[in-house]
């Protein structure tokens, strides 16, 4: 049995996210004391509450704790199982954090899969769906699965309702991934996505695109949601490169300008652009589990941030494998493992 500590590290819902999945991968067992313990609401929230249950169904397991608000978690999984499934989070919570705790398990499993998730799809703290499209999937596929993701319909805070669905043709092992140059930037497009709210929010966003980063009137789309099921504002930065493609997010906030919102994304645009590394600050944590799993693999990034910390250290727990990071310049570390 794996004993996790909930509060070290991030101390929030990416421990027990990443535990799940590892727990689904390897079928070791593991307790998680201090749920969430540095949130201002800790314990486990709904969307947390729906990955435990999706992980639970999906590996057969036998679960202690899942409640409502509670701080410790015992799960116990069988083997993972491919099949349809489908999850509703019955809130805004984020559809992508919940696919991210199964979708690990189901690349390699003995079959394939297809999943259909209800909640939020665009959300703050969490990766929205055109990241998981356009900047993490790519490159799992690159290591040998096939997974294509579909956006039914787009989900925001408060309102939620959005839909999204994942088809999985897994491989029997992931082939390591290598990503150490970013390549020349072939491509550049911000998207202002609209939901419900006046069109002029996303045109101010990408006026602050067009003027802090300087890319020209056809780089800039502004999209409006037909038939809202809430409101919402997301901008996102979209970066093509010859090895690589990027998102950087802005979320819409109530009480926040438009132009603060896009001047969020612009800046981790721009830092990213100047570092010249490969891998954005929040792809860098998505990635470990893949390399973990395919047993060997690198990729040069940022500086790493407490997310990406944790994420090792977790993932350590469950997998007897070597991670070095090493820092190769000022703002560019390479992340290795195997």
């Amino acid at each position: 049995m794996i004993e996790i500590d909930g509060a070290v590290g991030e101390g929030g819902g990416q421990i027990i996210r990443t535990a799940l999945a590892l727990s689904l991968v390897t079928g070791k067992p593991f307790r998680v004391e201090n749920v969430r313990a540095r949130r201002a609401k800790p314990g486990l929230r709904r969307q947390h509450l729906t990955a435990v249950e999706a992980a639970a169904k999906v590996g057969k397991a036998h679960v202690e704790g899942a409640a409502l608000g509670s701080m410790t978690l015992l799960f116990e999984p069988a083997r993972a199982i491919p099949g349809r499934y489908s999850f509703a989070i019955g809130t805004a919570g984020s559809t992508t954090l919940v696919l991210q705790t199964v979708l690990p398990a189901l690349l390699c499993a003995p079959g394939r899969s297809f999943l259909a998730l209800e909640g939020g799809t665009h959300n703050p703290l969490a990766p929205p769906f055109d990241f998981l499209q356009r900047a993490f999937l790519p490159l799992v596929e690159s290591m040998g699965p096939r997974v294509v993701a579909t956006l039914e319909r787009p989900g925001f805070v408060p309102a939620g309702g959005g839909r999204l669905t994942v088809e999985i043709e897994p491989v029997s092992r992931l082939e390591p991934l290598a990503l150490l140059e970013r390549g020349e930037v072939r491509r550049r497009r911000a998207v202002a996505l609209v939901s419900g709210l006046p069109a002029s929010i996303g045109e101010r966003e990408l006026r602050v695109v067009e003027t802090e980063l300087g890319w020209a009137k056809d780089e800039l789309q502004l999209e409006e949601i037909e038939n809202p099921r809430g409101p919402g504002n997301v901008l996102s930065l979209e970066i093509e490169s010859e090895h690589v493609t990027e998102v950087f997010t802005g979320f819409g906030e109530r009480g926040v300008p438009a132009e603060r919102v896009a001047a969020r994304a612009v800046a981790e645009a721009r830092r990213y652009l100047e570092a010249g590394v490969p891998v954005g600050e929040h792809l860098a944590d998505q990635l470990v589990i893949p390399l973990a799993l395919a047993g060997g693999g690198r990729f040069r990034t940022l500086r790493p941030s407490s997310h990406l910390t944790t994420q090792l250290e977790t993932v350590r727990r469950f997998i007897d494998l070597p991670i070095a990071v090493q820092q190769k310049a000022d703002d560019v570390f390479e992340v290795a493992a195997g």
